[in-house]
């Protein structure tokens, strides 16, 4: 792969988000709103299960996603401006950067019979703000971050219709924030707090998983991805926990896909993500703040809890040239109610998203397919933890748009 395409990928934000975490990967998922554990729909199926490749032959999918998050917080009630407290001003503010262009890919080429080598390129982010104003009193506030994966997966076909799978996660992910020199007092290490630029940091990690059939019409799946560790980002040690620490967290999805009837297929998955076993994103906001300043190993975070995700789908072979699709799926939410300050800057607070998809044959050995995911609007209030209690409540809100078009060819 050029070097330009991994440098574009890796400075682009995800697609449509459960927390941080993309709500699919792959146009054909995308459209089952990232159900899929069970199904094998191509070679960036790895992302979901690396079984899935032990079902494919030689295969090349692109995909190309416009993204659409549209953050805002509002603030009620004037700061008190007691000794020791935080007080932000009110009124509403709508974060910056609201599209993006995002791209995708990934290829499987048949080794033997029984074994398949897949490469999947993708991204990950969901964490990235641009305030305008003042938000914490330090000028233009707001978080940037993005993640790239280059997996590659070995898979294997056993038995009758039963296959395992290997991924090797080689990731790189890079950070900046900005507008946050108020925390100052707070931070173990103030001048790598705010304001240093880019950060990036290489990281890996490990995914397996099964697939396969469980009587004529049933097929079961599940993939397990272990944290992904990271170097630390030194340029933001006196901001995250662990001096810089932000391993990607683990997490576990199980799914199935009935064959209703011959054209009707319906998917259902869980999914959870580990959030909190990080400490630079699961560490509470306080009393954190209080017994350990920013960057120490018992620093503040941003509060967020595990979070489980169902996921439910139908595929539908309307005619020999077209596949329609339809899914929903809804996550718990990861962040609460008392974490809302800090999380102006990661309000990944949506819980619902609904899909649409399609895919037409263009010949034997070629695809076109549609996806189109709405993450509905959600909010979470809460009492900013940092003013005299009543004074102000902080708003944080959320709602995306993600469409992508993708090609697959066969050969």
């Amino acid at each position: 792969m050029k070097r330009e395409t991994i440098l574009l990928l890796a400075t682009l934000p995800a697609l449509a988000t459960d927390g941080y975490f993309s709500n699919g990967v792959g146009t054909a998922h995308k459209g089952l709103a990232g159900a899929g554990a069970a199904l094998s729909l191509g070679s960036l199926s790895v992302a979901t299960n690396p079984a899935a490749a032990a079902f494919l032959g030689d295969t090349f999918d692109l995909g190309l996603a416009y993204f659409n998050p549209n953050r805002d917080y509002e603030v009620k009630g004037a700061p008190s401006g007691a000794p020791g407290t935080f007080g932000l001003a009110p009124g509403k503010v709508v974060s910056a950067s609201t599209a993006f262009l995002v791209p995708s890919l990934g290829a499987s080429w048949r080794l033997t019979p029984s074994s398949t080598f897949t490469v999947a390129v993708y991204g990950n982010g969901g964490m990235n703000t641009n305030y305008p104003g003042s938000t914490f009193g330090a000028g233009q506030a707001g978080v940037n971050l993005t993640q790239l994966f280059v997996a590659p997966s070995y898979a294997l076909a056993f038995g009758k219709g039963q296959g395992v799978g290997v991924t090797a996660i080689l990731a790189r992910q890079q950070f900046r924030a900005q507008g946050l020199a108020s925390f100052a007092p707070f931070s173990a290490d103030p001048a790598h707090l705010s304001d240093q630029g880019n950060d990036t940091a290489l990281g890996y990690g490990l995914r397996v998983g099964y697939q396969g059939e469980a009587g004529s019409r049933l097929r079961l799946g599940a993939s397990y991805q272990t944290r992904t560790r990271f170097g630390a980002f030194s340029k933001y040690q006196g901001l995250f926990a662990e001096k810089g620490g932000f391993d990607i967290p683990s997490t576990w999805t199980a799914g199935a896909a009935l064959k209703a009837t011959a054209a009707l297929t319906l998917v259902l998955d869980v999914q959870r993500i580990n959030y909190a076993e990080v400490a630079s994103v699961g560490n509470p906001l306080l009393p954190n703040l209080q017994t350990a300043p920013l960057g120490a190993g018992g620093g503040a975070g941003f509060g967020w809890k595990d979070e489980t995700v169902v996921k439910a789908g139908a595929q539908w072979r309307a005619t020999p040239d077209w596949t329609l699709r339809a899914g929903c799926s809804q996550g718990s939410q990861p962040i609460p109610s008392g974490e809302v300050l800090f999380n102006i800057l990661a309000p990944g607070v949506v819980e619902r998203h609904v899909s649409a998809g399609a895919t037409r044959r263009l010949g034997r050995d070629r695809d076109v397919s549609l996806a189109v995911t709405r993450g509905l609007s959600h909010a979470v209030t809460g009492a900013n933890p940092l003013e005299a209690p009543g004074q102000q409540t902080i708003t944080l809100r959320m709602d995306q748009w993600d469409v992508e078009l993708g090609v697959q060819a066969r050969f």
